[in-house]
């Protein structure tokens, strides 16, 4: 039962993104590790961008580990 978390910084999707964006996500997730599309599951979270730093990119992807079990797929380029 794969989970999927988004944190963004303010920004609002429009109904037909925010359609897309979950249909891309959740077939993408399903397909990679073989499970029905409907055990897929996705929270987004907005995060204002003088938080980022402290609430995101320090704790969730430049002081994650990097084990079997708790990989960062792709780090940013800033």
């Amino acid at each position: 039962m794969p989970h999927v978390e988004i944190w963004h910084q303010p920004a609002e999707l429009s109904e037909q993104a925010r359609r897309r964006l979950e249909t891309e996500i959740v077939t993408a997730v399903a397909r990679a590790y073989g499970v029905a599309e409907g055990v897929v599951s996705i929270g987004t979270e907005s995060v204002p961008a003088q938080q980022w730093d402290e609430q995101v990119y320090r704790p969730r992807i430049s002081e994650r580990g990097n084990t079997a079990g708790n990989r960062l797929l792709r780090s940013p380029d800033y």
